[in-house]
């Protein structure tokens, strides 16, 4: 994985993804070319985003799930709900959108949400926060009735699942035992830290070496018996059970995987691979980083987003821009200005 130490100066070359307008296109790629496409997708993001403002560190930490996700599922057919919307910006970066991101925010420009009215590839307008499963839960029972065959995919942070909302969704996926699928981006930090009970037991979870080492050694034990893929599923939900009793979404009728690693793309691959082979509702725990080995944006998110607005302000009041930051920046001027 390519490292940086800054914004790029300029719009960056890429070989991949310069010729990337669809899912489609990204299909016709290897492993080793994806990984390539990784770096370039992560360094055009990185200069996007400094050109136009925004929230790029939950895009920064979902860039190796976008090109999974694109590679396996049959988009726009299949969906995916964002959840929040500041992830999708890879997403809109692969489906057609990357000469437009310069445009974000502005006038005649794309939204900094996913949005219906945008791109066919966008399965729901969506914005702040926690809805993403009791929607994609709707798409899916809408499927069934239908009796279509597609995917739903719910990909929320693990900010967004503290709400009471998501809860509320997968109680009743539980309920009706469907085949909905969910993915947890847990980067254990959403606008600012995370806090609470499901935070706490998200961190026991990822940070439990026994679990990970039993789960590791019983891969090994199991690829040597007889029949271990038929009793592995049983001696894998015993180790869970004795690791950590109880588990949370199991208990709520969610079969849960992980957590594995959110960068690893093969790994990714297969994994969706075998939750689309499931016809219950399965969640899929992931560990990213929203600054993978970006030593500049290990800064606090909040500063650097306040430095790139006050530079939106100025480029807009010496451009005379009729954008509505322009605007909103002249009311702010008249009612400090009566103070």
């Amino acid at each position: 994985m390519k490292k940086f130490d800054k914004f790029p100066p300029k719009e960056p070359v890429s070989e991949f993804l310069k010729v990337i307008n669809s899912p489609k296109d990204l299909k016709k790629l290897n492993l080793e070319q994806l990984s390539i496409l990784a770096d370039e997708l992560r360094e055009f993001l990185l200069y996007s985003v400094s050109q136009s403002g925004g929230h790029f560190g939950a895009g920064l930490g979902a860039i190796e799930l976008t090109i999974a996700l694109h590679s396996i599922l049959n988009l726009p057919d299949d969906k995916i709900v964002w959840d929040t919307g500041h992830q999708a910006y890879p997403h809109k970066i692969l489906t057609g959108r990357k000469d437009k991101m310069h445009l974000m925010r502005k006038l005649n420009g794309i939204a900094a949400f996913p949005s219906i009215t945008e791109s066919d590839y966008d399965a729901m307008s969506v914005g702040h926060s926690s809805t993403s499963i009791s929607a994609a839960l709707g798409m899916n029972e809408a499927n069934s009735n239908k009796d279509n065959k597609k995917n739903v995919f719910a990909v929320i942070g693990d900010g967004a699942m503290t709400a009471g909302i998501a809860f509320e969704a997968m109680m009743h996926a539980g309920h009706l035992d469907n085949n909905l699928k969910i993915i947890l981006n847990d980067n254990d930090m959403s606008i600012s830290k995370n806090k609470g009970g499901l935070s706490d037991y998200l961190a026991k979870i990822w940070a439990s070496k026994s679990y990970k080492k039993l789960k590791s050694s019983g891969k090994s034990v199991l690829s040597k018996l007889p029949y271990a893929l038929h009793i592995s599923r049983n001696l894998k939900d015993g180790i869970k059970s004795a690791i950590m009793p109880g588990n949370l979404f199991e208990d709520i009728g969610i079969n849960y995987i992980g957590p594995i690693d959110g960068h690893d793309i093969e790994l990714l691959q297969k994994t969706i691979k075998r939750m689309m082979e499931k016809d219950s509702p399965y969640l899929l725990h992931i560990i990213t980083k929203k600054v993978q080995d970006l030593y500049l944006l290990k800064k606090k998110e909040s500063n650097i987003m306040l430095f790139q607005r006050l530079s939106q302000r100025k480029r807009a009041q010496n451009q005379n821009s009729k954008t509505f930051l322009a605007i909103g920046y002249a009311i702010e001027q008249k009612l400090i200005n009566r103070l």
